[in-house]
């Protein structure tokens, strides 16, 4: 084994997350939420959702 420690001037995302965004803003940034399976030819054809 090693004995060198990797260091860095960044926190580490796991110990400490982002702070909780609003729905607002996720909305304005991202826009509307989208499904994850995406919709066949013929829904796509006719418009359902």
């Amino acid at each position: 084994m090693s004995s060198l420690s990797f260091r860095t001037s960044r926190p580490d995302s796991w110990t400490n997350p982002r702070p909780h965004r609003d729905a607002s803003q996720r909305l304005m940034q991202y826009g509307k939420i989208q499904p994850m399976d995406e919709p066949g030819f013929l829904a796509r054809l006719f418009g359902r959702h």
